[in-house]
């Protein structure tokens, strides 16, 4: 790995050692050796300074899904991951005469696997560089608003774009301690992804949502991918020709059972924390946005729920979305619950006081920190107003009026030189792009999709007429204080208007000219070209604010850093889906949330125990006449007198964090991370020991239920499993 001068500097003096506790950070791979001692403590037997190497043994086995986490646990590219992030490639390759979410899937051999979801990726992670000096430079830091916006964007794409000279790679720049530090990322990124096996739904999604971010948990959260290349060895697009990828490294599975009180860690690419995040930033968040937003995602499970009832086609093709905000919905009522009545916010507060008087207390640092500090809660209050009065906004849009608008900016953006278009629409996006209109095809439904705008149209109407986007409601034909039925009536029109939702007509919009969208009489594409000025001011605003508050935001982080390390602290950085490694022990929790013990694993027979034989707890006939006769083949535990099927760990995660790897002391592979429990999903925001716990898939139950129910033979002697 290069990365001169990463601890350089009082801005980045983060490696103070005796300040990390077992179970709390998401650390850089980079920062273990400062952690050393803590990790050999909790009983780590590889040298910490080879997790540092990201191209060797074991970070070189462990993968990004590009919103999960994934890992090699063969020499052919057999790829582990969780049922949940395999589920949207399922959910595409399912019909209701073909209900593979429903029966599972198990290729028969190599020939028989099936192509993920369009847009589905595999990243290796092969290097990591600080450019933090080339990204702030003197000029760069010399700005302020869309200006320093502007600059960073462009020597971020300048990086990115350098660095994937090296074909068959993607590379970001990423963001680290609010705009601080940069590093650049280069990844192997796989395009051809097959999905081989995931239990039946009964298996994978044992427990529904009922038992999501709940203990004790019975579900089986694994499923297989591979990855391909061409023939070549380098990565290409789907091809019958392809070969398996050949990793450098793969996991091995177990050699010793694991026991309560054994040293885990998981190593993967956890989404987003704010640990970081201003008191007025947490204040906000659980006072207005995070309640609203609970009230607006229930509404949306609820129609979606009424809306798809009794027609399978539509259940499937809305399945990935109803997970994904099911999941959201009730992660943000178990923040809210710890929140309220807790003293979180007072802490924040009172250490946001300290901190402000460390820098009033010295001249110096009231000169270089004193006016950003100053400043930065004033202008988050700016954002928070604008959130306030556009937060309906992202609610509303019908699916083929947001398709449209991005097919309209990509008209633009083509018209442009590569280097100067918005990322998301440059050359080295197109095929992204391309795979996100197709999939609509899997994922859309026209009853659904009216029906939830015009829910929330007649929820943004009834807003005073000052408050509403003026532009938007001229685009499609609406009036302030309209009912339901009105907007339903205007709403016909415009998808009858429209030939979006079919493929070839959407697919041919990527390749016209801003004229052509002009001149077009589709509804949905007239309402995009009537809103364009309106988003492009919108967006201009936002980036001028932003860019103000980046700038203070960057001066308070240093400040916390500085102020930590005059105490002898260590600080991690807040998750921003870059690898990470956190470490715990398997342990249970005494006195928890309904005031009983938690055990540290559960078994077979809370599958029995559970079982309806419909809905949410609707185990596959076959794995229970096998649990009934006991066939535990050689991965029962006596002590436990059954197969262990989860387990929790104190190991600090969050969302991104799925379908990581959870490894022993020697880095062998116990489990998959899948979950927290509902009580420390505040740990987003503030970590809490004594609470917080990671619900992991113990591997001896996915090899269990592989070799007694599914006889996956195959993928067992691929693993080594046999």
């Amino acid at each position: 790995m290069n990365h001169p001068g990463l601890w350089g500097g009082a801005a980045l003096a983060l490696g103070l050692a005796g300040a990390a506790h077992a179970g709390e950070g998401m650390w850089m791979p980079q920062q273990l050796p400062l952690i050393a001692k803590d990790l050999k403590n909790a009983g780590l037997q590889l040298d910490p300074a080879k997790l540092t190497q990201l191209t060797e043994f074991p970070m070189g086995a462990v993968i990004s899904l590009g919103g999960c986490t994934a890992s090699f646990v063969s020499p052919q590219g057999l790829v582990v991951t969780n049922h949940h992030c395999a589920y949207g490639s399922i959910q595409y390759n399912s019909s209701a005469q073909r209900d593979l979410l429903k029966k599972g899937f198990l290729a028969a051999s190599l020939a028989d696997e099936l192509p993920a979801a369009p847009g589905s990726r595999i990243y290796v992670t092969v290097d990591v560089k600080d450019v933090s000096p080339q990204v702030l430079d003197g000029k760069t830091l010399a700005l302020n608003g869309k200006a320093r916006v502007d600059a960073i964007e462009a020597k971020q794409k300048a990086l990115t774009a350098a660095c994937e000279k090296d074909a068959g790679h993607r590379c970001q720049v990423a963001s680290f301690y609010g705009g601080l530090q940069y590093q650049l990322i280069k990844q192997i990124e796989i395009r051809d992804v097959r999905l081989v096996h995931a239990p039946a739904l009964g298996v994978g999604l044992f427990g529904g949502d009922t038992d999501n971010w709940m203990w004790p948990r019975h579900t089986g959260d694994y499923s297989f991918y591979r990855a391909y290349v061409g023939p070549d060895g380098k990565p290409a697009d789907f091809h019958a020709a392809n070969k398996p990828f050949e990793p450098k490294h793969f996991l091995k599975l177990a050699s010793k059972p694991l026991n309560e009180g054994d040293f885990v860690m998981v190593t993967g690419y956890p989404g987003r924390t704010n640990r970081h995040r201003l008191p007025a930033e947490l204040d906000f968040a659980f006072a207005w946005e995070q309640p609203s937003r609970i009230q607006l995602m229930g509404e949306q499970l609820a129609l979606i729920k009424a809306e798809t009832a009794g027609r399978r086609d539509a259940e499937i093709a809305l399945a990935d979305r109803v997970a994904g905000i099911a999941n959201y919905y009730k992660n943000m009522q178990g923040q809210q619950a710890s929140y309220e009545g807790s003293d979180i916010l007072a802490r924040k507060t009172q250490a946001f006081a300290e901190l402000k008087a460390w820098v009033q207390a010295d001249a110096a640092r009231r000169a270089r920190y004193g006016a950003d500090i100053a400043q930065v809660e004033s202008l988050l209050a700016q954002r928070q107003a604008i959130t306030r009065a556009e937060l309906l906004l992202s609610f509303v849009t019908p699916r083929l009026l947001s398709t449209a608008d991005t097919l309209l900016e990509n008209a633009h953006q083509q018209a442009l030189p590569d280097a100067q278009r918005k990322p998301g629409f440059q050359a080295r996006d197109a095929r992204r792009l391309l795979q996100s209109m197709e999939v609509l095809d899997k994922r859309y439904d026209e009853q659904v999709d009216k029906r939830l705008a015009v829910h929330f149209l007649a929820k943004y109407l009834a807003q005073p007429a000052e408050q509403l986007n003026k532009a938007l409601l001229a685009a499609l034909g609406l009036q302030a204080g309209m009912d339901e039925a009105a907007i339903k009536t205007r709403l016909d029109a415009l998808y009858a208007g429209s030939q979006l939702a079919q493929k070839d007509a959407r697919m041919a919009w990527l390749q016209r000219d801003v004229a052509a969208f002009k001149a077009s009489d589709d509804s949905f594409i007239q309402a995009a070209v009537a809103t364009f000025e309106d988003e492009q001011a919108r967006e201009n605003r936002d980036k001028e604010l932003g860019g103000q508050i980046a700038r203070a935001y960057a001066k308070t982080m240093q400040a916390m850093i500085d102020y930590r390390a005059s105490k002898g602290e260590a600080v991690y950085p807040d998750a921003n889906s870059t690898l990470r490694v956190a470490f715990g022990q398997v342990l249970g929790r005494k006195g928890a949330v309904d005031g009983s013990d938690w055990h540290a694993f559960t078994t077979l027979r809370g599958i029995q125990a559970k079982h309806k034989g419909e809905g949410e707890f609707d185990a596959p006939a076959e794995q229970l006449a096998a649990i009934k006769a006991r066939k535990f083949d050689r991965y029962g535990v006596a002590s436990l007198d059954s197969v262990p099927v989860n387990f929790l760990a104190t190991l600090d995660t969050t969302g991104g964090n799925s379908g990581s790897p959870v490894l022993n002391e020697r880095a062998e592979l116990v489990g998959l991370l899948f979950d927290g429990t509902l009580d420390s999903v505040i740990d987003s925001w503030d970590f809490d020991a004594k609470k917080s716990r990671s619900i992991c898939l113990d591997a001896r139950y996915m090899l269990w239920q592989m070799k007694v129910v599914d006889k996956a033979e195959r993928l067992l002697k691929e693993m080594g499993a046999q």
